[in-house]
């Protein structure tokens, strides 16, 4: 089956949607932009720049932001979902009598849902129509927002089991600037997006309290065992976690300075307190409660996951984070590939 989209809205006014939502407008597609933040909305509308998200970026006058889900579904066949993963049940909930059997959905949501620990493609599938028979595609990578609305060139994936549904999203999205690569790994794909900021806040808090590059390469090394380990047993290919859903998501979170959860976890580590860093922010660091549920998951599955057990006790416990540090370095030794 051969797909064309010419127009699509994105759902979530924050930074990355509007970066996705430009890159599309470049892309010459129309563009709803639904808005969750009024203050988004009319700064949009009045100045043509989401000044709350994504300050000093033109939005193109492709782009019409609305705050109207019953406009948002309407304008467009094709949903792209780019909101805070701890919000996306509500807001299905709040529309669930919009979505129609002719809509395609596309999720760039990077969690793990706190009570029922399902991914993105889960929580859409409680939503979905009688009869509803589309799979819907992930979209994930290394992409700062800031970067990719400044038109710097990265690389993402789109993951779907429809491979030909992929491959008409990895042409829409696609440009000179922003390369899209398809992937059928979906549950990988959404695991590595997912657990990466978990690893970004361990990194931010090693930054924060001086040590070096040897302490963030073991970490990051290791995060990405701790990834794979729980995406295998879920399902998902081992060499997702290698490409760019995976590693290269897991090095740009976990290293790059526009960060949000590396920088969480930097204030935590010069010894600031969580609720008070928490409430100096308007992003989302999707890391915090993500920790939540891989902690829970884990501990289900039955899964060590020590970085991210750590971090949870770090966040939820008030352990001393050099008492946490000690907990990982301290454990009893492993041989590197065939234990953990």
């Amino acid at each position: 089956m051969n797909y064309r989209f010419d127009n699509i809205t994105v759902f979530g006014d924050g930074s990355w949607g509007t970066a996705l939502s430009n890159l599309l407008a470049d892309n010459g597609m129309e563009v709803c932009l639904w808005c969750y933040d009024k203050r988004a909305y009319e700064s949009i509308q009045e100045s043509r720049e989401n000044r709350i998200y994504l300050k000093g970026i033109a939005v193109s006058d492709r782009v019409k932001p609305t705050l109207s889900l019953h406009k948002a579904f309407d304008f467009s066949n094709l949903l792209l979902f780019v909101i805070p993963s701890k919000f996306f049940r509500n807001i299905l909930s709040d529309s669930s009598e919009l979505i129609r059997s002719d809509h395609y959905i596309i999720s760039a949501i990077k969690g793990i849902e706190n009570e029922t620990l399902k991914l993105p493609g889960e929580i859409i599938e409680d939503f979905l129509p009688a009869g509803y028979s589309k799979a819907p595609a992930f979209l994930s990578g290394p992409t700062f927002a800031l970067e990719v609305a400044m038109r710097q060139p990265t690389t993402c994936v789109i993951a779907s089991r429809d491979m030909e549904y992929s491959k008409s999203i990895q042409h829409t999205i696609s440009n000179d600037y922003f390369r899209c690569y398809t992937n059928q790994d979906i549950t990988g794909v959404q695991i590595g997006g997912a657990i990466k900021n978990i690893i970004a806040l361990a990194s931010g808090i090693l930054d924060g309290l001086g040590l070096g590059t040897n302490s963030q390469a073991a970490l990051i090394t290791r995060g990405l065992a701790e990834i794979a380990r729980l995406g295998e047993r879920l399902g998902a290919e081992k060499t997702t976690f290698f490409g760019i859903s995976g590693l290269g998501d897991l090095v740009l979170t976990a290293t790059g300075k526009l960060s949000r959860n590396r920088t969480v976890g930097y204030e935590l580590g010069r010894g600031r307190n969580l609720k008070d860093i928490l409430s100096s922010r308007e992003s989302v660091a999707e890391g915090i409660s993500t920790t939540k549920s891989v902690y829970s998951l884990a501990k289900k599955l039955g899964i060590e996951m020590p970085i991210c057990f750590e971090v949870y006790n770090i966040l939820y416990k008030n352990k001393p984070i050099k008492d946490a540090i000690k907990s990982v370095m301290t454990r009893s030794l492993k041989d590197e590939l065939h234990s953990y």
